[in-house]
């Protein structure tokens, strides 16, 4: 497929624009004053795309960290179903929008459903090939792990059950994920970071709107895939000791993975399960952050929950990469064949792939744990920056 050129870039902007920003309306009235503070270049631009279960939990956990940094502008925020349905974590995540004093950052929703995968074919899957530790949106009964709050729907996509932190007052933006995706890159072109911290259906519908899209961008960050995880203190990696490649990000949605893996992305910063087993949201981190200055405190204090930090580890790469000891270059893919490794991480040393148009990835192996919780505490627990 040809790359389109100018005349049809300026034709695709032009269109995006036209139709979306009508449809912002009152609920995204501030959206426009967000972007132009970022386009005075004293902020770090980023667009977080996140399956925003909640309330509290490392998703949401890694928005308040993003919020929080007095030199990050965040453009919005789009969510795709992964953890939870859609609707439901567009909920949590107004809410919690609401709760930081935030609302002048939209949400807008997206995708729904996997571009393939669908309940019948994972159970078909699992006839075959044995049961998943882990279904998201489509679990049926939760692992023993953690305090999970929640209400299991896992036929209904649309119901958005009551919300323990309350019910929020504020709207979503009147959107599509991808077209707000395309749209923001086109205005600040090489200068947006996406950090994707759920499955990446949205970030592939966007890159097959438009082929321009992926390259547009500064860099992509995501939260997926696993190498060989070890346990530390905590259980969370028992999962992983006979499925070492397995993880749900990339597992809900292997398509669509793969084919954001293949786009040509200026960079690419893989955080993968590996790295976060020796984290863990520990009692006495949940209180620092409960004790802090920020709006959201008695929140995290009650709805806090102990899991490794996962989204919070990937946010926290890239606002300060020194938290990074040890990562390596890879070719890295995602099994799409329908064979007991599907959605499995694949990666080869540079110059050793199958050469099917797989891109370089930095990933992350190895952190400094004790700098990674002092930064997340900190930015969790400090005053809420002006805006």
């Amino acid at each position: 497929m040809k790359t389109p050129g100018r005349p049809f870039a300026a034709m695709l902007l032009a269109f995006l624009v036209a139709a979306t920003a009508a449809a912002h309306g009152t609920a995204n009235a501030a959206a426009g004053g967000t972007a132009n503070a970022a386009a005075g270049g004293h902020r770090r631009m980023v667009i977080i795309d996140q399956d925003a279960f909640g309330p509290a939990g490392s998703n949401l956990q890694a928005i308040l960290m993003l919020l929080q940094a007095k030199d990050v502008e965040v453009l919005g925020i789009t969510i795709t179903s992964g953890d939870g349905w859609r609707d439901e974590e567009v909920d949590h995540a107004l809410r919690l929008l609401e709760i930081a004093g935030r609302t002048e950052v939209p949400v807008i929703p997206g995708a729904v459903l996997p571009l393939v995968n669908s309940p019948a074919r994972t159970e078909a899957w699992e006839r075959l090939y044995g049961k998943l530790f882990y279904k998201g949106a489509w679990t049926t009964s939760w692992p023993d792990q953690g305090v999970a709050r929640r209400t299991p729907h896992p036929t209904d996509p649309y119901l958005v059950p009551p919300s323990p932190a309350g019910t929020a007052r504020l709207k979503a933006a009147a959107d599509v994920a991808a077209n707000f995706l395309v749209r923001e890159l086109r205005r600040h072109p090489g200068q947006v970071t996406i950090i994707a911290a759920g499955p990446l259906t949205n970030i592939a519908l966007a890159a097959r709107l438009d082929p321009e899209f992926s390259g547009l961008a500064q860099e992509l960050v995501f939260m997926g895939g696993s190498f060989n995880p070890t346990a530390a203190d905590n259980a969370f990696a028992a999962e992983y000791v006979n499925a070492p490649r397995r993880e749900f990000n990339l597992r809900w949605d292997p398509e669509a993975a793969s084919l954001v893996l293949h786009e040509p992305w200026k960079k690419i910063t893989q955080v993968p399960i590996d790295p976060t087993t020796k984290t863990f949201f520990r009692p006495d981190l949940l209180e620092r952050v409960a004790a802090g200055k920020a709006p959201f405190a008695a929140y995290i204090g009650k709805f806090g929950q102990p899991y490794p930090m996962w989204d919070e580890l990937a946010v926290a790469a890239w606002i300060d990469p020194s938290i990074v000891t040890v990562s390596a270059q890879l070719l890295v893919d995602v099994d799409t064949s329908f064979t007991a490794g599907y959605g499995n991480t694949l990666s080869w040393a540079l110059g050793e792939g199958p050469g099917l148009g797989e891109r370089a990835v930095h990933v992350v192996r190895d952190i400094d744990v004790a700098k990674f919780e002092a930064l997340t505490v900190d930015l969790l627990s400090r005053p809420t920056p002006s805006h």
